[in-house]
């Protein structure tokens, strides 16, 4: 039989180790289920640009994924151009409210740096860029911002 002596200690050797070990497995629970979480932000995020991308393949004559001189288009043309314009302006807009951190580290600045990227080839196009304040109206300011100064250096 096991004396009161060897109870207390035992429950003091459950306080010191079990405590804190059942502490740090709470952490490393908590931060894998955070990481798993932004991998599923990241990959619903990245379906949308496919899908955006799917429905620039629909439009080939509008020549968005051309990197020459667009021709002169139709009134019907420039709308359509313009609304894909929105859904792109509204993805970057989620992806950025969703992903973005000034004080990203690893995954998750790899994540964000190719969100960037993307909206930097975007950028690159002048057709974009003209449309780019109408298309910021009412948007968040900090994605405003964001997005303006990869415009402006896109321009240079």
């Amino acid at each position: 039989m096991i004396d009161k002596d060897t109870w207390e200690l035992l429950s003091y050797v459950v306080t010191v180790v079990g405590l804190p070990l059942a502490i740090v497995t709470f952490m490393l629970e908590q931060r894998k289920e955070r990481e798993n979480e932004d991998e599923e932000v990241y990959q619903l995020l990245a379906d949308n640009y496919t899908d955006f991308l799917k429905l620039v393949m629909t439009n080939p004559d509008l020549q968005l994924r051309s990197h020459s001189e667009s021709l002169a288009m139709t009134a019907d043309q420039e709308e359509r151009k313009l609304v894909l314009f929105e859904i792109l302006i509204s993805l970057f807009e989620r992806a950025y409210l969703l992903t973005y951190d000034p004080d990203m580290r690893g995954k998750r600045l790899r994540r964000w740096m190719s969100w960037e990227d993307y909206m930097r080839e975007w950028c690159q196009r002048e057709d974009f860029r003209q449309h780019l304040p109408r298309l910021l109206v009412g948007e968040d300011a900090d994605f405003v911002a964001h997005i303006t100064r990869i415009a402006q250096e896109a321009a240079q």
